[in-house]
């Protein structure tokens, strides 16, 4: 598993799920209710809109909790005033983590967060303390089935992609910042809507914890990610795939 992964992909038990979904759902529909108190509330005019949206298709949120979550942030709406705020620090193994939430209550935030990290073998630092180590890129992923890595490649690399990265399981589009709204809406042409089209944190490198230090940081990924103001929790660890299973069994 690669430390820039969305968490929300590892394994959970089945009993947890609905909890989990709700979870989710909420942090999908704060994002979308951002995304259009950003911009404008229509997706064609708004690519942030656009891509929130789409992430909520992709977790099946049902379609009137999406419009109800527009219309909140449209003006006139009754979204909260959500500020976008990043933690930065270390987890067990000396892995760098980056945490992004959304909050309106950066006290109440840090203090949850600072908790997670200080229970969980880890250590909150400041701005800027391990984003050094990652690189900020635009993160597209298409399915395997969306179309042949050739034809992903070519129309990538014409739209100024810096890298795909292509495999059984489908194909990541590496983009600058700069780039990444002109590499996503080309491919949205040829191909569709991605299956996630964002801004991420790609480690320059990885770190690999041991089985007692991966067992304590996927807990501790798990509980951030479980907090209702973090939306994205990234960092610079590789566990192995049998190490993986192992500890999700």
């Amino acid at each position: 598993m690669a430390g820039h992964s969305q968490f929300k992909n590892i394994m959970h038990r089945k009993g947890a799920q609905d909890i989990k979904r709700g979870k989710i759902f909420n942090k999908l529909a704060r994002e979308i209710a951002v995304a259009a108190k950003a911009g404008l509330p229509d997706p064609a005019a708004n690519p942030r809109l656009r891509a929130a949206i789409q992430a909520a298709r992709q977790q099946n949120m049902p379609r009137d909790r999406i419009d109800r979550a527009i219309k909140s942030g449209s003006p006139g709406g009754d979204t909260a005033a959500y500020e976008e705020v990043r933690y930065e620090g270390y987890g067990p193994g000396g892995v760098a983590l980056i945490v992004e939430a959304l909050t309106d209550n950066r006290n109440r935030t840090a203090a949850e967060v600072r908790s997670a990290f200080a229970k969980n073998g880890g250590s909150l630092g400041e701005t800027n303390s391990v984003s050094f180590m990652f690189s900020r890129c635009g993160l597209i992923f298409y399915p395997a089935a969306a179309a042949s890595a050739d034809a992903i490649f070519e129309s990538a690399l014409e739209a100024g992609a810096e890298n795909v990265d292509s495999s059984d399981a489908g194909h990541e589009v590496t983009t600058s910042i700069e780039g990444f709204a002109g590499v996503r809406d080309a491919l949205e042409t040829a191909f569709g809507p991605a299956e996630s089209a964002r801004l991420g944190w790609v480690p320059l490198n990885t770190v690999a914890p041991d089985e007692d230090a991966a067992a304590t940081l996927l807990k501790l990924i798990d509980i951030l990610d479980d907090n209702d103001d973090v939306q994205t929790v990234e960092g610079n660890f590789d566990i192995p795939d049998e190490l993986m299973e192992k500890l999700a069994g």
